[in-house]
């Protein structure tokens, strides 16, 4: 606010690492934000206000892994297979 009008663009950094956007969100920078496959990190800068959103993609991804590592490789399924090759 301390710019003069034509100067200001309403995005930036306060205490140079948190992110700031007033502007209005689009639809793009919202995906962006909260599901964005294309960006591997967790958190993203807010479409609108200060400080990050978390990227539910990449939550999706690392709480999937982190699964994985605690319950171990995927074993077949008990359901009985080829019940109608029996001879009687």
């Amino acid at each position: 606010m301390a710019k003069p009008e034509g100067e200001r663009t309403w995005t930036g950094e306060v205490f140079g690492f948190v992110p700031y956007d007033f502007r209005p969100p689009t639809w793009q920078r919202l995906r962006d934000a909260y599901w964005n496959p294309n960006d591997e990190r967790l958190l993203q800068p807010r479409p609108l206000g200060v400080g990050w959103a978390v990227n539910l993609y990449q939550a999706r991804i690392r709480l999937q892994q982190v699964f994985d590592q605690l319950m171990g490789p995927a074993r077949p399924s008990l359901t009985l297979r080829n019940r109608g090759n029996r001879t009687a």
